[in-house]
């Protein structure tokens, strides 16, 4: 958690001006007990309207306090109340826990968003198909750019505001654990699972003991895409979906003219038209409540997962990806992703 937006109950007025000047365009201080419980928020107009009221400098810090200011809970937030906030230029905002203690600084001008999900990163596969280069090196770790495939991800997981990221990892998974650690560095939460044996594309998420959010968000390792979960997640939460799964589309063009017919009659015709059909990008939004349909410890594949649902009549969606994705399978897509990575919009 980043601290510099915290301040202590007993500090001088003095003293939070000074950091208050330090923070610049990001100038407001919330202030803390020593359990580190919210009693309110500090800025320059705080100080400034109490100075009006006849306050001066040797004042306690909580006369200046406003005593209300607008928090998360880390456990239950409204999400359409956090895209309100945002819009109407509320970039600092704090996470509190059930004990109203500060547990995480929000801050706009640093991230797009605040998703209410945890994410499981599959990143046990040995990339076979990538030899040599995944000799010594799990493929998740392979550079694209300055930085490993999975780190991308992890940053974009970041960047919407999903702080606890699970990696399942095998495949010299002990290298992907000394890099990441536990995701202090990066200011989130990283832990890992460990497959035994291969468990299909979703089945290791059943040895995951629990979750922070009710909303659980599984992807492979090994794609680049610049995704806008914010907007996916919005589209799962408007459609009440059970599970979404991003997609990306794949146009067929036929080179000749196509007759659509009726028994043995013909009823259209078609010159040379272009089909669109939709891929499975690897990527998988999902109802906590839905993952319960994984089996313990079995091999279980997503589209396992997809046709339990929809066979018993729960409702899985497809988000379409409308911006860059790549699954980096085969060295041509490694080769492909050097020369892209310079170019594309993070």
């Amino acid at each position: 958690m980043d601290k510099e937006h915290i301040i202590h109950k007993n500090q001088t007025v003095l003293t939070v001006l000074k950091r208050l000047d330090e923070l610049a365009s990001n100038a407001i201080l919330f202030v803390v007990n020593n359990d580190q419980i919210l009693l309110g928020s500090i800025s320059d107009g705080d100080i400034r309207r109490g100075l009006i009221k006849g306050l001066n400098l040797e004042n306690e810090l909580l006369d200046f306090v406003q005593e209300n200011p607008k928090y998360f809970t880390s456990k239950d937030y409204n999400f359409n109340e956090m895209v309100n906030w945002r819009e109407h230029n509320y970039r600092i905002i704090p996470v509190i826990n059930s004990n109203k203690q500060i547990v995480d600084i929000i801050n706009f001008s640093q991230q797009r968003s605040y998703l209410p999900v945890d994410a499981v990163i599959m990143a046990g596969g040995k990339g076979t198909r990538l030899l040599p280069l995944t000799q010594d090196t799990p493929k998740p770790l392979l550079m694209v750019g300055e930085k490993p495939i999975v780190e991308y991800n992890i940053d974009r997981l970041k960047l919407y505001g999903i702080r606890n990221i699970t990696l399942s990892i095998k495949y010299l998974g002990e290298q992907i654990k000394k890099y990441f650690k536990n995701g202090e560095a990066k200011q989130l939460t990283i832990d890992y699972i460990k497959e035994d044996q291969p468990l299909g594309t979703i089945g290791a998420v059943s040895l995951k003991d629990s979750f922070v959010h009710d909303y659980i968000l599984v992807m492979n390792s090994d794609i680049l895409t610049n995704i806008d979960f914010e907007d996916m997640f919005k589209v799962f939460v408007e459609k009440d979906a059970d599970m979404a799964v991003a997609t990306t589309p794949y146009e067929v063009d036929i080179p000749y003219g196509v007759i659509e017919t009726n028994n043995d009659q013909i009823i259209g015709l078609k010159e040379k038209p272009t089909y669109t059909y939709y891929s499975n990008a690897g990527i998988y939004l999902i109802k906590k409540t839905a993952l319960n349909n994984i089996p313990k410890g079995e091999h279980f594949n997503a589209t396992d997962l997809m046709e339990k649902l929809y066979t018993s009549g729960k409702t899985v969606t497809h988000y379409p990806i409308l911006g860059y994705w790549l699954d980096i399978g085969k060295p041509h897509d490694y080769k492909k992703a050097q020369q892209d990575i310079e170019h594309i919009k993070f």
